[in-house]
Formats: C-alpha cells, structure tokens, sequence
C-alpha cells in the first residue's frame, strides 16, 4: 500500500554503503569481483535497517548496483525497516569501481607486483588508473548521468535509498556536495554506514547527516 503523497513532499536522498564482504574480511581489492556478505556484513545491513526506522524513514523508491553484496544489503535493510514489499532497481551505473589488475590481490601481493607507490596512485588517486580498469574519475563519469536521470528526479518527489560501495559512494558523495579530487582522495565511507541528505524545491542540499 502507497502511503498519501505530503506536500510538500520530503525530499530526502539515503546513501548505505554495503555490510562488511568476504573480500573485505580478507582484505582484497574487490571491485566487481561479487563477493557476499560476511555474519557480520549482514548484522550490519540490518542494523542499519533498524536505525533507518528509529529516524522515521519510509522510502518510496530504492537503488543498489547488481553486485551481491549490495543487492543483500538493501534487502536485509529493507526488511529490518519493515519494507520488504519495496525492491530496489538495480543498475551497472552503481557497481563499484573496477580495480582491473588489482582485483582479488590482497595489498602486500599488490605492492610486491606492482610496487607500494604505485598502488596507492592507483588506489586512492582521483585520476589513478590501474591497468584494465577505471579511475574514481571514471566511475564518477558512468554514475552522475544514472543519478541525474532517474534518483535525482525521484529523490525531488519523495525519500530515495541507494545502497552502494565504497568508491562508487565517494564518487557520488563527491558530486552532491561539490568535493574536489584532493578532498574526495581522503574520503573514507565505511561499511554500512548511513548519509542523509535532505533537498529544498532547487534540488540543493538543506541539511546532511552522516550516521556510522
């Protein structure tokens, strides 16, 4: 059942980076590669659920990438906030970024092949591009026309959800709130954390909270 439309309405943006992955508890460079949810990446997507409820949320629509990591995030989210009728879209716009050559390599395997600077060039650069894969430029690139097209618009009538990942969100994160490549390199999203932004009528951001 839809709830009656306010006017006007809540215009309210919800960012959560995925629970804790297999890939993270290992320390690897994930990427694309599709790695679930560890025990405590799902306790963490439902408490995250569960603090969306303490705050009053009730989302008329929701996105995630179509990574499974993700995708369980937003359902056991979902369901501790007592909507498990809403399934998110999901979109390759959303995935994360791919690390190319780093992808399933642990950090020291990484800097012993590819040297320790280098990594973090590529790691944590705006513009560092590891081999066969993309920049955060990159990732920013394929995701603003996504967000633009359809979450802004939606987020303009009513409460959105995306639930995303680590560098996907700093993209976008970089975007809403106009970051330059030197802030967005220090920007850290841990796992399961939650960002609020509430729009006025011009679609600028009136009020930002940051939970976890």
């Amino acid at each position: 059942m839809h709830r009656a439309p306010e006017y006007p309405p809540r215009r309210r943006l919800v960012l959560i980076r995925h629970g804790q992955s297999r890939a993270n508890a290992d320390g690897l460079f994930t990427g694309l590669l599709d790695s679930p949810l560890t025990d405590l990446g799902r306790h963490e997507a439902t408490a995250a659920g569960l603090r969306l409820r303490e705050e009053g949320l009730r989302f008329d629509a929701a996105f995630t990438s179509t990574l499974v990591r993700a995708i369980d995030t937003s359902r056991l989210a979902l369901d501790a906030l007592g909507q498990a009728d809403l399934v998110p879209r999901r979109d390759i716009a959303l995935d994360e970024r791919d690390y190319g050559v780093l992808s399933g390599l642990d950090k020291e395997t990484a800097y012993r092949r590819f040297g320790a600077e280098r990594v973090e060039e590529w790691r944590r650069s705006y513009a560092g591009l590891p081999p066969d894969g993309e920049s955060l430029k990159d990732t920013v690139a394929r995701m603003v026309p996504f967000y633009l097209s359809h979450i802004e618009s939606a987020a303009m009538r009513g409460e959105i959800l995306v639930v995303g990942h680590g560098n996907a969100l700093r993209g976008l994160v970089m975007m809403l709130e106009g970051l330059g490549p030197r802030e967005v390199e220090t920007l850290e999203i841990a796992t399961a954390s939650i960002r609020i932004y509430e729009f006025g009528s011009d679609a600028t951001i009136a009020l930002r909270r940051v939970i976890g």
